[in-house]
């Protein structure tokens, strides 16, 4: 089994800083890509920002320039540093990962439990 737990969410006025860990356990040959994604109540969950296991990234267009993320495959963790938040941010951040889970190289991906980020005006 493997579990993804974040965490670094809360509350923050705009214009502020919060950084998202993630962090990857369990029964894990390799990490493919990694992402995050977010969802407001009532709306469809999106994708925030990815990262290869090379370092290759995505990004959202409603975060380029203010989210990073970044990625430690010694550690198995994800990041996400979010600078300069809105309101329109406001929402559950949830961490998603394409796992190796066999020495076959059989892939799953898993989701963490999400942590709620909330931007206050």
């Amino acid at each position: 089994q493997v579990q993804l737990v974040e965490s670094g969410g809360g509350l923050v006025q705009a214009g502020g800083s919060l950084r998202l860990s993630c962090a990857a356990s369990g029964r894990i040959f390799g990490l493919n890509v990694m992402g995050w994604y977010r969802q407001v109540a009532g709306k469809q969950r999106e994708l925030a920002a990815s990262i290869t296991s090379g370092g290759g990234t995505n990004y959202a267009d409603s975060v380029k320039g203010r989210f990073t993320i970044s990625r430690d495959n010694v550690k198995n963790m994800v990041y996400l540093q979010m600078n300069s938040l809105k309101p329109d941010d406001t929402a559950v951040y949830y961490c998603q990962a394409n796992v190796v889970v066999s020495p076959l190289g059989s892939r799953r991906d898993y989701w963490g439990q999400g942590t709620q980020v909330t931007v206050s005006s």
